[in-house]
């Protein structure tokens, strides 16, 4: 198998698996515990194929569904989310399995709580079945810099399913999990929904909080869903949103129903899009993306058109500004962050050191991988006496530029357009030993992680050829503007049959696919 494309899939779902579980549960059609264990028939089917899950737990999953079973034999009310197999990134606590940010300085790490979007999920019934492949601290936008594994895009096997939330994204296209958690501090959420051609969604900094993820960049970090649906998407975030006590960053702004008024009947003859002005950004669409993803791009828009959209194209004059920065500021911040990793309270600990300090540097060396200790230098080095104002200070001064500009002319639009990722999905190994080329391919998504404002990727149609790799749209909004996103790609998601599909390999296996 491994190699193998296995093309565009013509068998197109793009209708609410969540509320397909709730039909199923109110009709008795099949209890929570058949759709449980179905489900983890499906994961641990392709998993040794995918290589997309650093953990699982089939009995404690099983016994969770057997729990919502008795519940409903009782007439009792049950949670949105019963039934509902979710996957949460390993940088997430979680109390039932380890949390190793895909790092072997954390290996067999259980924290005794759960991240607070965790608890909102289980609260309203949602079941784990496990915690998925990343790169390792969230540092790489392919999984290859994972300590445990590296995953596998389902469309391909040969190509990576990008990251940082690479085996959350994989996961949810291949039917392992109904939907996944994922975080994102400069694109990775949905870089890697581009790649594997499923729906991500960046929410607005502090619209769900961040208490419990392992930071990379605090002042960037955010938790969001990966899924195969926006409507999916919408009601996971309706279940996570909401200020928390725990996380004094998490905002007061209010918080709804995402998911209501999202309609399966749309009809692209009556123009639902009518009245939307939307601007491209032009410093997305020229050199340096790849012609393939910009024809599909450029159909999306018109797509959008037909619907009724007025599009007008726009300059961005700081756009090009805001990937150096990020690559100062990030791993800046993560210096910070991933200076408590030291040996002594947690983690495996080096054999023989000679005396505390020498335990540090021994924990550190053996415990962070390259990309790791690539970027905590890079930080260190821009944070130094000698240095700070030349780019660290610089940085931040840009990123307020950053700010105002995306600001400026969000207030003109209803939305930003730009393609998630300069190219399609490329081989395993390709970009290892080029760093600079990996971190170019976020230049589409940093620059809304500096302003904090939400933005939705979703599936907008496939590169040509034998190839036939998904290719993501982006829809940029304004602060907290998420259910307006939402609204936008749920209309374009229902009408634009040509931009969905299932990879093939998944079709045998999945209790849900098509």
């Amino acid at each position: 198998m491994a190699g193998e494309s296995f093309g565009c899939g013509k068998d197109v779902r793009t209708a609410s698996t969540i509320r397909d579980i709730q039909k199923i549960l109110n009709t008795r059609e099949k209890t929570a515990t058949q759709l449980v264990e179905d489900q983890l028939k499906a994961l641990h089917a392709l998993e040794p194929t995918l290589n997309n899950f650093i953990s699982t737990q089939d009995q404690q999953a099983i016994w969770e569904a057997e729990r919502i079973d008795a519940q409903l034999a009782q007439g009792k009310q049950v949670g949105r989310l019963a039934g509902v197999s979710m996957a949460l990134k390993d940088n997430l606590a979680y109390t039932k399995l380890p949390t190793t940010a895909g790092s072997k300085i954390l290996q067999g790490v259980t924290i005794p709580y759960n991240a607070t979007a965790v608890e909102r999920l289980l609260s309203e019934g949602a079941i784990i079945v496990g915690k998925t492949n990343m790169d390792e601290f969230g540092m790489g936008s392919t999984t290859e810099n994972s300590a445990y594994k590296v995953s596998k895009n389902p469309w391909d096997l040969e190509r990576v399913p990008g990251g940082s939330s690479g085996g959350s994204a994989s996961a949810t296209c291949a039917f392992q999990c109904v939907g996944s958690l994922g975080s994102d501090t400069g694109g990775s959420i949905r870089q890697p929904a581009s790649f594997c051609g499923v729906v991500g969604l960046k929410p607005s900094y502090g619209r769900v909080s961040r208490y419990g993820l392992l930071a990379y960049a605090s002042s960037l970090d955010v938790v969001g869903p990966i899924t195969r649906s926006v409507e999916d998407a919408a009601i996971l975030l309706s279940c996570m949103a909401g200020q928390d006590p725990m996380d004094s960053t998490s905002s007061s702004a209010p918080t709804c129903d995402f998911a209501e008024g999202l309609s399966s009947s749309v009809d692209a003859i009556s123009r639902p899009l009518a009245g939307k002005r939307f601007g491209i950004i032009k410093e997305t669409t020229g050199e340096g993306v790849d012609l393939e993803v910009l024809g599909v791009f450029t159909r999306a828009v018109q797509h959008l058109q037909v619907l009724g959209a007025e599009v007008e194209e726009i300059s961005l004059s700081t756009f090009d500004a805001g990937l150096p920065a990020y690559y100062v500021l990030a791993p800046s911040e993560a210096s910070s962050n991933l200076s408590r990793y030291d040996g002594v309270r947690y983690g495996p600990r080096p054999d023989a050191v000679n005396d505390l300090s020498d335990l540090y540097t021994k924990t550190r060396q053996e415990g962070f991988g390259a990309e790791v200790k690539r970027r905590i230098l890079m930080g260190t080095y821009a944070l130094s006496s000698g240095y700070y104002d030349a780019y660290y200070k610089r940085a931040q001064q840009i990123r307020q530029l950053i700010y105002q500009e995306l600001n400026s002319s969000l207030s003109k639009f209803d939305a930003l357009l730009c393609p998630t990722a300069p190219t399609a999905a490329y081989k395993i190994g390709e970009k290892t030993d080029d760093p600079l080329s990996m971190y170019i391919g976020d230049i589409m998504t940093v620059n809304v992680n500096l302003a904090g404002v939400p933005a939705l990727s979703l599936p907008c149609g496939f590169t040509s050829g034998d190839s036939c790799l998904p290719v993501g749209l982006q829809i940029i909004g304004r602060m907290f503007s998420e259910a307006d996103l939402l609204s936008i790609g749920h209309v374009f998601e229902q009408t634009a049959s040509f931009a969905n599909g299932t990879p093939s390999m998944t079709r045998e296996v999945s209790p849900v696919a098509p």
